[in-house]
């Protein structure tokens, strides 16, 4: 869902990484070359890093904000409105199984759509594709993962 397109929004741009999967686990987000933080896990999968560096992201940055995210995982869930059908089936998927990494979902849902509405914008990016700022929070996801240990700058 497009919720807005605000000049004043911050960008920042998100990843999660795997060795493995499941497996030690990292995720990242950056505005810039010069502020972003990234953090680990030592036993998730891919999409759970994925959800939490939105989780992360959103929590560090106040405001309007435009997160970019290879992640069609995350940006379905809004642009889709998958986060509508899970919430009105008890958080059951379409088959009636619970929604994986709910414990993710529920918080980054009522960020976006019940406390922030109107101030979050999530677009894919393909990953891998030279967007110099999806490489780099992908080399700061994979860094985490392998080394299992955060960085913060900024």
């Amino acid at each position: 869902m497009t919720l807005f397109e605000a000049p004043s929004a911050t960008v920042v741009f998100t990843d999660g990484a795997c060795i493995g999967n499941p497996g030690p686990g990292g995720w990242a987000w950056a505005v810039s070359e010069t502020e972003y933080e990234s953090g680990h896990a030592e036993q998730t999968t891919n999409q759970r890093m994925e959800v939490t560096a939105v989780l992360q992201a959103l929590g560090a940055i106040d405001g309007h904000v435009h997160v970019v995210s290879d992640s069609t995982y995350v940006v379905n869930c809004f642009k889709q409105r998958w986060w509508a059908g899970w919430r009105s089936r008890g958080w059951r998927n379409s088959r009636g199984v619970p929604v994986a990494n709910q414990d993710l979902w529920r918080p980054l849902v009522d960020e976006v759509v019940d406390r922030r509405r109107g101030e979050i914008e999530l677009s894919w990016v393909k990953g891998h594709s030279g967007d110099p700022m999806n490489e780099l929070v992908d080399r700061l996801a994979v860094e985490a993962a392998r080394l299992q240990r955060g960085v913060h700058a900024g």
